[in-house]
């Protein structure tokens, strides 16, 4: 892996939850978003793909820390990314989805918060070849910030 991401003090627990709690801020504002993709490089952002990309970031990222808290091999992902816009990703964002994505996000923050707590700071650390250390991986998910923001705010 390349671009190593920078840590500071913070611990990784409250990154991962503070990310979550911008996105699902930005999330709250979705319901009024006008069903135009908003371009953002060579890519094009939904309410519900900006959800689909963190929700598939963090699984992602859970997936190879307990897999290496576990002395087991990671599976590498094949996830499709920010590359495709599914039919999925053009439906309307409603209310309710606001509440599956809140429902489905609060929880992976949880079960990250509890995780990286649950870490010693030589844990947090711990490299394993060239990948990146927990701590490192908590901070580059923080980058995920990144697809809400695409979305952004409605326009009134």
């Amino acid at each position: 892996m390349s671009d190593t991401p920078l840590t500071d003090d913070r611990h990784p627990a409250e990154v991962v939850t503070g990310m979550v709690d911008q996105v699902l801020t930005l999330a709250a504002t979705w319901p009024a978003w006008d069903g135009v993709p908003v371009p953002a490089g060579d890519r094009l952002y939904t309410p519900h793909k900006a959800i689909r990309r963190v929700t598939d970031h963090l699984i992602d990222h859970l997936a190879e820390i307990e897999a290496r808290v576990a002395g087991v091999p990671t599976i590498p992902d094949a996830w499709h990314a920010s590359a495709t816009t599914t039919a999925a990703d053009l439906a309307a964002f409603t209310p309710a989805d606001l509440d599956e994505a809140r429902s489905r996000l609060t929880r992976l923050a949880q079960v990250f918060d509890v995780r990286l707590r649950a870490l010693s700071d030589a844990q947090l650390d711990r490299r394993d070849g060239a990948a990146w250390s927990p701590r490192q991986i908590a901070f580059h998910l923080a980058e995920s910030l990144f697809y809400a923001e695409s979305v952004g705010r409605p326009r009134a």
